[in-house]
């Protein structure tokens, strides 16, 4: 798979894979049935329920929370988390 530029500094959480896979610099279209992109769909569930449990927590919308420690893995496509613990912190407003 090919990667564009990735975003260094992301703030916020996301419920589209298509922004999820933009931190990569990847595209949806970049995925197809190899290792590597089956690993990659399995991440973004994985996100995707960090992301809802951080989201219930705290009491706030995906975009005003941001995902840390062990799970800060799972931002980035391609990260890994080991962890089954949940860390998240809501993002200040500026």
């Amino acid at each position: 798979m090919e990667q564009i530029n990735p975003i260094p500094e992301i703030l916020g959480e996301t419920t589209d894979v298509e922004s999820w896979l933009i931190r990569a610099g990847l595209r949806f279209s970049d995925l197809g049935d190899d290792a590597a992109s089956i690993t990659i769909r399995k991440q973004w569930r994985e996100y995707q329920a960090a992301v809802q449990r951080c989201c219930a927590i705290l009491h706030q919308p995906p975009s005003h929370v941001q995902l840390s420690g062990d799970y800060a893995n799972l931002r980035i496509p391609g990260g890994a988390s080991t962890n089954s613990a949940i860390s998240c912190r809501v993002i200040p407003s500026p």
